[in-house]
């Protein structure tokens, strides 16, 4: 993607992503790797802090012989989520109307 990405966003998309399956690391990243250029590194810190915040809690579950960390979303981060949605609608809504001025002369 071109345009700058930040911390809010990389935050709602993670919440999103959790809020439909409780979900695991590299799975995360790989669905959000379909929006934006996202390493494991980098998402990591993101998911700690999310479970700092109580946005996210995490539980571990066998597979394949090893424990893997999943992460579940909580209360608290169903209501982050819904607040980044309407500022994200907001926001694409005022973008929408700068980049679309042109046209509407």
């Amino acid at each position: 993607m071109a345009f700058n990405t930040g911390a809010a966003l990389l935050d709602a998309l993670v919440l999103s992503v959790v809020s439909r399956q409780d979900s695991y690391g590299y799975r995360i990243t790989q669905q959000v790797r379909q929006l934006m250029t996202l390493s494991e590194s980098t998402l990591y810190p993101v998911l700690r802090r999310l479970q700092k915040e109580d946005c996210l809690e995490v539980y571990d579950q066998e597979y394949a012989g090893r424990n893997r960390r999943y992460y579940r979303i909580t209360p608290k981060g169903r209501q982050m989520l819904e607040e980044y949605r309407i500022q994200w609608n907001d926001y694409k809504q005022r973008v929408d109307q700068m980049l679309q001025e042109e046209e509407q002369l």
